[in-house]
C-alpha cells in the first residue's frame, strides 16, 4: 500500500471514530431521559445501528490497513 492510499484509510477510520462517538453522545443523552417518545425510540434503534455500522466499517478498514502493511 503506498503512503496516500494509507493515509485515505487513516483519515477515514478518524472520520469513522468521529461519527461513532457521536453516535454513542446522542444514544447517551436519549438513555439519561426518563421517558423517550415514539420518535426518540426510533431514533435509539436507528443510532445503534448506525453505531454499529461503523464499528464494523472500522474494523474492517483497520483489518485491511493490517494485511496490506
Amino acid at each position: 500500500m503506498d503512503e496516500v492510499q494509507g493515509s485515505m484509510l487513516s483519515e477515514e477510520i478518524d472520520r469513522l471514530h468521529a461519527e461513532h462517538r457521536r453516535y454513542a453522545q446522542r444514544l447517551e443523552e436519549l438513555l439519561q431521559k426518563p421517558y423517550l417518545s415514539e420518535d426518540e425510540q426510533m431514533e435509539e434503534v436507528r443510532l445503534k445501528k448506525l453505531k454499529l455500522h461503523a464499528k464494523d466499517l472500522i474494523f474492517a478498514l483497520e483489518r485491511r490497513v493490517l494485511v496490506v502493511a
